[in-house]
């Protein structure tokens, strides 16, 4: 049985419905509603419907696909008390997020301890509500996804949702209009920021649904190795779909003109392009060089403004005004510097934005609350090369690096704005961690894990 059919399989792992008839499915209960469908509505709606429409009455945590996370990190907790339902053998991930979990909510305490205005009491239940959405986007994915097959299926849907999104964004850029008030959904209210269109260089700086032009270009940025994945290993009668969403997501992030998403795509190239062959490279070379050359028939001055956006960081505006908030930040660290002023409590207007979540980190949690989230990224990481060393073919072994690519691309643009309080990136950023969980899992040697049965059922087994 060979991968064409089945998907990325373990032939150890071969469900016998497949090989005989009138044999059992699954060694579990067969559902139509699972953790892929679940996440897959869930970036379906992230994509579809545009970040600054929430539920009446609701923050900006109302968002429809939000709310979807909010009850997955419910669910989830559901299934720890049911042995019908828990998934048995380790998972690292869950406890580097239950670990992290743990050092924001000492530190939503230590917040209230110190003495909070309204604004930062507000800010700090933000916060805590939000980490429920950010681990149920880790811990379904983790725990929730039992095979490869499910795996890609939620690959493809994120890719073409980011293929939405950046098409949006495209047409945007070149028509010069904000587009998205034709997306709004009856019965939602807008509330928030609405991002203008901004003149930068040859072009206007889109957001797409997103919140902001550099969100939507880091969103499409954690999707694109994705997006790579499939037009490299895909069947031929789909290559040239997956060719496609990697071009239109590219043409997505250039469309923002932002440096991180430039940075981001960097840091890709240079996880991936040791597992490409050269053929390989030659032709997403070719590839890139067309799409360079499209976009210089389209903007002739396209080129040339991002290659001005690191031309002389020494004397652009929007570096030079990040370095003079640095003594201001580092000033308040040393006042609290091991577990920072409260979770979520460094807000504006109240504070002055620092755009860079490492210092957002150091600012609210101290460094033990800086330890933790890098910690988790690299647990992620630790996880991901693991599964890549055991993968028993050289399809699973690039979608791990892909997934490594993406942690690194988190660890980096952290530096380069305030990542964690965009939730459309934020969220796109716990599934990839949470992937890098399900990847180390179905690569791991005991069946027992691989196969993620439930606990009453490997007792009976």
């Amino acid at each position: 049985m060979t991968t064409s059919v089945i998907g990325l399989a373990d032939p150890a792992d071969l469900e016998p419905s497949l090989l005989y008839e009138r044999t059992y499915t699954s060694r579990r209960r067969p559902t139509y509603i699972d953790a892929a469908v679940l996440l897959s509505l869930m970036f379906i709606l992230i994509a579809i419907i545009p970040a600054r429409l929430v539920l009446p009455g609701a923050t900006d945590l109302g968002r429809p696909s939000l709310i979807v996370g909010f009850l997955l990190f419910f669910w989830w907790i559901c299934t720890r008390f049911s042995p019908r339902l828990v998934m048995t053998g380790p998972q690292p991930i869950r406890w580097a997020f239950i670990g992290y979990f743990g050092v924001l909510l000492i530190g939503y305490a230590v917040g209230y301890l110190r003495g909070l205005t309204s604004m930062e009491a507000n800010a700090a239940d933000r916060a805590m509500l939000y980490l429920c959405v950010f681990g149920g986007a880790v811990l379904t994915a983790a725990d929730g996804l039992p095979n490869w097959i499910r795996l890609r299926t939620l690959l493809k849907v994120l890719v073409a949702s980011a293929t939405f999104v950046a098409a949006f964004g495209v047409v945007e850029y070149l028509v010069g209009r904000d587009l998205s008030g034709y997306l709004l959904v009856p019965g939602l209210q807008e509330k928030g920021w609405i991002p203008v269109l901004e003149d930068r260089g040859a072009g206007v700086r889109v957001a797409s649904t997103t919140s902001h032009y550099i969100e939507m270009a880091a969103y499409l940025a954690l999707i694109l190795p994705f997006a790579f994945h499939f037009a490299i290993f895909s069947r031929s009668k789909q290559r040239w779909m997956a060719v496609v969403a990697t071009v239109v997501i590219a043409a997505g992030i250039a469309s923002t003109i932002s440096r991180t998403g430039i940075l981001a795509e960097g840091v890709m190239f240079l996880v991936l392009m040791p597992l490409w062959t050269w053929r390989m490279r030659y032709n997403i070379g070719a590839c890139v060089a067309a799409v360079v050359a499209a976009a210089m028939a389209a903007k002739p001055g396209l080129v040339r403004t991002l290659y001005q956006l690191f031309d002389n960081p020494t004397d652009n505006s929007s570096i030079t005004a990040r370095y003079e908030r640095y003594p201001l930040a580092f000033r308040y660290i040393s006042e609290r510097p091991w577990l920072g002023r409260g979770t979520g409590t460094w807000v504006s207007p109240q504070y002055q934005i620092m755009d860079n979540q490492w210092l957002d980190n150091l600012l609210a949690n101290g460094i033990v609350g800086t330890v933790a989230y890098a910690a988790l990224h690299l647990t992620a990481i630790a996880l991901a090369w693991m599964a890549m060393r055991r993968a028993p073919n050289r399809e699973v072994k690039h979608l791990c690096a892909a997934l490594i690519s993406t942690q690194v691309m988190g660890l980096v643009v952290a530096a380069t704005f305030d990542s964690l309080s965009f939730l459309t990136f934020a969220t796109t950023l716990a599934l990839t961690i949470g992937m890098c969980g399900t990847v180390w899992r179905l690569t791991h040697p005991a069946r027992v894990v691989r196969t993620s049965a439930t606990r009453t059922l490997n007792h009976r087994l």
